[in-house]
């Protein structure tokens, strides 16, 4: 279902339509548990980073919270640490929703979840680190300077 199989492209209708029939509307959430977990971590690790790395920045560098340079150090930290929590949930979700439809190997996330660090040891959450963090960064960076310069221009405090 990830990759086309054969020469011609499968429509979204038709990939739709022949996951329904296949697999029911469960087809379309399947490793629905994991992607809220995710998200939930991501979220959660991003704000608090950034505030918790923010108040170091400014703590020991004497720069301003209002500072761009402050601003960007406590984002690419926050994005770094993102990526460290967030990686065992990527590979969680990516074994759920890749696992065929006629062959259950995983049950649910906490199955999935041991069955990785029993067969494949704990480091295997991790695998793919790099490439996340290489996306992560200059989004999160992003994300969080953009949204702290509109407080600004708002007239809000810099968080």
């Amino acid at each position: 279902m990830m990759t086309a199989e054969g020469k011609t492209t499968p429509s979204i209708v038709g990939t739709a339509k022949d996951l329904m029939a296949h697999q029911g509307i469960g087809g379309f959430y399947r490793g629905i548990d994991s992607n809220i977990m995710r998200a939930m971590v991501l979220n959660g690790t991003k704000m608090a980073c950034y505030d918790q790395t923010k108040g170091y920045v400014v703590q020991y560098t004497g720069l301003a919270k209002t500072s761009l340079v402050t601003q960007f150090i406590s984002a690419v930290a926050a994005g770094f640490f993102m990526t460290c929590t967030v990686s065992p949930f990527d590979m969680v979700r990516t074994r759920l929703m890749n696992q065929p439809a006629d062959a259950k190997v995983y049950s649910n996330a906490g199955d999935c979840f041991v069955k990785i660090i029993k067969n494949e040891g704990p480091l295997t959450l991790w695998r793919g680190f790099m490439p996340i963090w290489s996306r992560f960064a200059p989004t999160t960076t992003l994300q969080l300077i953009i949204f702290e310069q509109l407080r600004g221009i708002m007239g809000m405090k810099s968080m």
